[in-house]
This record gives structure tokens, C-alpha cells and sequence, in this order.
């Protein structure tokens, strides 16, 4: 039988509890306010979750972005293989632009901790020199440390096989006369990254038994694919296939397997030799990255001692 509020009178308070009961109310009030912005919009209630101690950093996949809806599906299709193959790290995406997550909003999710950036990119250029490392600097909170490029790397090369062989490419064939390989690659500016590419053609051309592998690009400079297809056909190539170098579909892509004469791979995508290779380029950057932090340690050990 449940009891009646009147049959327990309400003791007196104390003569200081009103005190209390204002501070207490004082204190209420600053915490929600806490969560108010000068502009009036309300703040996010909940930090970050920040990482367990001794966790690995995190690893977070920079994309370039693009308007073709399969990209973003096929770089969550490779990051999802990269998890299969390291459970229990912390994989992320950010976008350079045109998709979300932007990359500042997915660093800025991170909080605080360590993260190594890693750019789906296959060679050095603007985005890998400066956007990327501008992003980073721009959380100081958040320990970062940019890894390489995907290319060039033997990785790559087997994917590209992979890919031209799927596509049609006679891997078993071992008379190649009259073959050739058109890499089509985005393109940039910056030197570096049509030496990264070129390096790639070389490495291809190896693995392909010394079959002519010509670098061309979709933008900034040349040779485009059209171009360097006409080229090798003027030299007697009468098989040319192109090579798709890019991580995921897009404008770019498409338009270079339209000037394909006779096949055309698809980008690489996530095929499994690039989730390796992501990986790779993840756990480079960490070796690389802890002396640097083993020293602070032994410096911060130094100065207690």
C-alpha cells in the first residue's frame, strides 16, 4: 500500500539552503548556456569521442570528390575492404571537395588524438603538396601526419593488370606484337606528378613483358588519351588498349575509355590490391612518425627526471 505525500509533513529547510538552492540553479543555467552560441544557435551538446590511450591513430582516406554518384560509392567500397583486413582501426573518409564528408568537417570529428592522412591519389601534385597538409595544420587539436601518395607503387601496378586483364587484356598470350597500353591518368601541373606517372607507365610496361605503355592525360597537360592513341597507332600498334588510372569513376574516366580503339579498363577502384596498398601507406607514415614522437617522450622523460 503506497503511502500519501500528506502523511509525511515536509520538513524546514535549513537556513543556507536557499543559498544552495540559487547557486545550484546559478550553475544549471551556465551549463546550458554553455551550449548557446554568440549567434544564438545551439552548440553541439556532446564532445568528440576521443581515443582510447594507446590507440592506434586514426586513418583517414582523403578523396579528391566528384559529381558521378559511383565514385563515392566505390572509395566506400575500398575503405570498407580496408577494414576487413585491420579490424578495429578507426577508418574514415574526408573529401577534398564536391562530396561529403568534406575533409575539415571529418577531421574536426576526430577531436583530439592522432590520424594519419592518406590521399587517394595516385601522384604528387597541389593537392598532395598543399591542400591536404593546409587542412591538417588547420586542427591543431588533432595530431596528423600525411602520408605519400598511393603512386607509384608495385601495388598499383598489379591493380592496373588486374584491371586490364578483366577487361579483355590476353594475359596468357606471349607474342604482344602490335600491343600497346594508353595510361590514362587526371593530369597536373605540377612536374612531380607526371614523373609519378610516368614511373607507373615503366613499371606497367614491365609487368605487361615490355609492352609499350605511353602516359596521357585528361587535363593540365599532354598528351591527351586521343593523342597519345593516334601516336601508337602511327607507330603500327594495332592493339591499344587504355589503362584507367584513376581511384574511382568520373568525368575523367569516362572520357578516357571513350577514345579506347579497343579496350578500356575501369578505374581501380577496390580492387584488393588497392586496399593493401592503403594500408601500406598508413602504416609507412606511422613508422616514419614515431621516432619523432619517441623522442618528445624522452625529452619530456628527461626534463622530470
Amino acid at each position: 500500500m503506497t503511502e500519501s505525500a500528506s502523511a509525511h509533513p515536509r520538513e524546514s529547510l535549513p537556513l543556507d539552503s536557499t543559498a544552495q538552492l540559487l547557486s545550484r540553479i546559478t550553475a544549471q543555467l551556465g551549463t546550458q548556456l554553455s551550449h548557446v552560441s554568440l549567434n544564438g544557435t545551439r552548440r553541439f551538446m556532446h564532445p568528440p569521442a576521443q581515443p582510447a590511450p594507446g590507440a592506434a591513430p586514426a586513418l583517414v582516406a582523403v578523396a579528391h570528390g566528384s559529381r558521378d554518384p559511383r565514385a563515392l560509392r566505390t572509395v566506400v567500397k575500398l575503405l570498407d575492404r580496408v577494414r576487413e583486413l585491420r579490424p578495429g582501426l578507426d577508418v574514415r573518409l574526408g573529401h577534398i571537395e564536391l562530396n561529403e564528408p568534406l575533409l575539415p568537417d571529418t577531421l574536426a570529428g576526430l577531436g583530439t588524438g592522432e590520424a594519419v592522412l592518406v590521399p587517394l591519389l595516385l601522384g604528387r601534385g597541389h593537392h598532395v603538396k598543399r591542400d591536404i597538409p593546409a587542412a591538417a595544420a588547420a586542427v591543431p587539436a588533432l595530431r596528423t601526419t600525411v602520408a605519400a601518395p598511393l603512386g607509384p607503387h608495385p601495388l598499383l601496378v598489379e591493380a592496373l593488370h588486374g584491371r586490364l586483364v578483366k577487361a579483355g587484356w590476353p594475359a596468357g598470350e606471349t607474342d604482344v606484337r602490335g600491343a600497346a597500353v594508353v595510361l590514362a591518368a587526371a593530369g597536373s601541373r605540377d612536374p612531380d606528378s607526371a614523373c609519378d606517372t610516368r614511373r607507373t607507365a615503366r613499371m606497367l610496361s614491365e609487368r605487361l613483358g615490355g609492352v609499350p605503355v605511353v602516359p596521357a592525360y585528361a587535363s593540365a597537360t599532354t598528351p591527351t588519351v586521343p593523342v597519345a592513341v593516334r601516336a601508337l597507332a602511327a607507330r603500327g600498334s594495332h592493339r591499344i588498349a587504355v589503362a584507367s588510372y584513376f581511384t574511382a569513376p568520373g568525368r575523367f574516366a569516362t572520357a578516357a575509355a571513350a577514345a579506347a580503339p579497343w579496350i578500356a579498363a575501369p578505374p581501380l577502384g577496390a580492387h584488393p590490391a588497392m586496399a593493401r596498398l592503403l594500408l601500406h601507406r598508413y602504416d609507412r607514415a606511422v613508422a616514419d612518425a614515431l621516432p619523432a614522437h619517441e623522442a618528445v617522450m624522452n625529452g619530456h622523460l628527461l626534463a622530470s627526471a
